[in-house]
């Protein structure tokens, strides 16, 4: 694309489509076929249930995507399985580690991970087909570098997901002790698109807040916007900060 204007730059940098699963998925529906397909062909439990579902994804996040949870699961379950076969010294980045996966992992142990997906889904959740906004959420509940995580405290769902799906807009989430849902830690964080020009006109979104104390209003306020991919107005110029000031503070008063 040669031109952007703000919205249209908002809107590539959300676009929500995962490029990570255009081969690793396909890899998984081959393979389970080629196993039913095998004399007296049969797969892990439940596998057979959930190819239906994955087959119908469109490979773009949604916090209604239950096929999304069981790709992630399943593709972060894959990696573990293919890691430790990767040659020592062997230079790799997430391409050709995907690449890798598909190529050195059989189609039993594919079918496998996946059985090993619904089943740990449905030992957290109650059931296997459960919606990504469900698990993938945003907390902050402390302000702390290193912050606290807890299932039975407020969260908000998010539809994207960790750069190494694809999603340039990044929310890297996982579980932490004592959780069952993923809460982000990594990403996006201070987000900003700017038009040069006669006047700057500039949009920009950060994690939760500028705040760092619970009890200030400014402490979350931003996530509604972070979490759904949307931007705030910044005020650039003098004029218009003043349209806006909620304080003055002048040094040694």
């Amino acid at each position: 694309k040669k031109a952007f204007t703000l919205d249209t730059l908002v809107a590539a940098a959300n676009d929500p489509h995962l490029a990570g699963f255009e081969k690793l998925l396909p890899s998984l529906l081959r393979d389970c076929q080629l196993l039913l397909d095998e004399p007296g062909g049969a797969l892990p439990a439940g596998v057979e249930a959930a190819l239906p579902v994955l087959r119908a994804w469109n490979l773009n996040y949604s916090k209604t995507s239950t096929a999304q949870t069981l790709a992630i699961y399943w593709a972060e379950r894959m990696q573990r399985l293919a890691r430790p076969r990767v040659p020592a010294g062997q230079a790799i980045d997430y391409i050709s580690f995907t690449n890798f996966i598909i190529e050195h992992t059989a189609p039993d142990e594919k079918a496998q991970a996946l059985s090993e997906t619904i089943a740990e889904l449905t030992r957290d959740f109650g059931k296997w087909q459960v919606p990504w906004g469900e698990v993938n959420r945003y907390q902050r509940l402390t302000g702390k570098i290193d912050e606290t995580f807890d299932d039975q405290q407020p969260s908000r769902p998010v539809a994207f997901t960790s750069s190494a799906w694809g999603s340039l807009a990044a929310f890297g989430a996982h579980t932490y002790p004592g959780t069952k849902k993923r809460y982000g830690g990594v990403g996006n964080s201070f987000v900003a698109v700017v038009e040069f020009g006669p006047r700057v006109v500039a949009r920009s979104v950060v994690t939760g807040g500028q705040a760092s104390r619970p009890t200030d209003k400014h402490f979350t306020d931003q996530a509604p916007l972070y979490c759904e991919g949307q931007f705030k107005d910044v005020w650039f110029y003098p004029e218009d900060v003043q349209k806006h000031v909620e304080k003055h503070y002048h040094p040694g008063e």
